[in-house]
This record gives C-alpha cells, structure tokens and sequence, in this order.
C-alpha cells in the first residue's frame, strides 16, 4: 500500500540516540511508517544522503538503524555516479523515502542534475510517504533559512515547491535561525511557511497542512506570515506529542 495522498512529513527530527548504533529512528519516522499503509511486511524505506554528499558513514548508521527497526532499507547514492541503473524506479518502488540533512542547496543542485527533482515529485504524486530532516525538510518546501553558502544564514529559494510554503528547522537549538526565517518573510524573500523546534514536524497531504507532531514532549512546531501591515506573526500550532512504538 501507499498513502492515500501525497504526504509529506518534513522534520526537525526522526532520529535519536543509540546505545547500540550510531543513531536510531524516533517516533517521528515511525509516524511516517504509519502514514504510508504498510501491513503484513517489512516497510520499503530509501535513505537519501546528497545533502551529506552521500557520506557513507551516515549510510552504514541508516542500515544499521534500519535493520534494528524492522524496515527493508535500500539507499540512493548520486557520488561519484548513480548507484543504481533507475533512481526513478528505486524511489518510485519505496513506501518511504527518508532525506538527511546537511547542505540543501548542494542537494537541490545534484537532484536536479539527474532528475531526482521529477522522479521525487512523481513518487510524492504517487503516494510514496516523503520525510526527513533538516535539509531533507526545507527541500520539499518553496525554501528557507539554510547555511549551505557558508555561516551566515542566507536564503534557499529555489526548492521543489512541492508545497507552498517556506520552512524554518532547528527553531530552538539555533539561536540564529528564528530571527534570519522572520527577517526573510518580513521583507518577501520567503513565503509565509511553516518552522520546526527539534523533534517536530509538519504533517502535509497535498499542498494542505494537517497537524504538528511532535518526538519531545513540550516541543513546538510554527506557523510563521507576514500580515498586511509587513508585520511577522509568529503562531504556535497545537503540536500532538506521539508515542514511540
């Protein structure tokens, strides 16, 4: 099975501590699981690292987090090459695609050089749940605060739009970020858009936003627009804390 819908889960979060393993998936992908259908087998989960020019420490973490969790994990790699002979039909054949983080304007850039803008677009049409953190949450977005260009916070313009709204992640644990996603709404740079504190996330079906989750009891997701008078208006969404399975 697939989502009923286009569904994207775009995060600050969806991976915690191991004592085990480099790093574990949390609620948040669990949630993202959930949303995809998947009864009676292992659910298919392909972890996209570009934005960490496809670090293959982060790739081993992903297997052995996968494996711990159950899932049928598989990877797309865009360095040196392609590592398969159809991204297309790897992303379309997955009932999750999980995007790291790291540098989203350096990922947008090697999506597009190989298609992956299209094939991902064409997997969210057809149901395959998007998710990810960080980087892999601005990316589904019109854009964002990122500091893929270097320390100062410069804005992201060009992402896929698959909704239309901007992202602000690590709302809480980056001093900088809240004030640069402001700043960048206020004066038209961003469109009005949606923020993320650590360990939470915006639920999409379509182009519409659903809810806030959240891993961490007490965190918050954000809606963040710029009212008629240039005003930023900063709203706290109702943010629904999930269990870990």
């Amino acid at each position: 099975m697939t989502a009923a819908e286009p569904t994207i889960l775009a995060t600050s979060g969806g991976i915690v501590a191991s004592r085990r393993v480099r790093w574990e998936f949390g609620a948040l992908t669990d949630y993202a699981v959930e949303l995809a259908g998947v009864c009676g087998r292992a659910p298919r989960v392909c972890f996209v690292a570009t934005a960490m020019g496809d670090s293959s420490e982060q790739i081993r973490a992903f297997y052995d987090a996968a494996l711990l969790r159950g899932f049928a994990p598989s990877h797309l790699a865009l360095f040196p090459m392609p590592n398969v002979a159809d991204p297309r039909e790897l992303l379309l054949g997955q009932d999750l695609i999980w995007v790291f983080g790291g540098s989203v304007a350096g990922l947008l850039a090697m999506w597009r050089l190989h298609g992956i803008d299209a094939a991902m677009r064409e997997a969210w049409q057809a149901g395959v749940v998007l998710t990810g953190v960080s980087a892999g949450s601005i990316c589904w977005h019109s854009g964002g605060p990122t500091d893929s260009y270097g320390p100062q916070l410069r804005p992201v313009t060009d992402g896929l739009g698959l909704v239309p709204f901007s992202n602000g992640v690590h709302y809480d644990t980056e001093p900088r970020r809240r004030p640069a996603y402001h700043a960048m709404i206020g004066d038209g740079t961003l469109a009005d858009g949606y923020a993320t504190e650590d360990g939470t996330g915006v639920l999409y079906r379509g182009e519409r936003f659903v809810e806030a989750v959240s891993e961490q009891d007490g965190k918050l997701a954000y809606r963040v627009s710029r009212a008629a008078d240039g005003e930023v208006v900063e709203q706290p969404l109702e943010t629904r804390l999930l269990v870990p399975q």
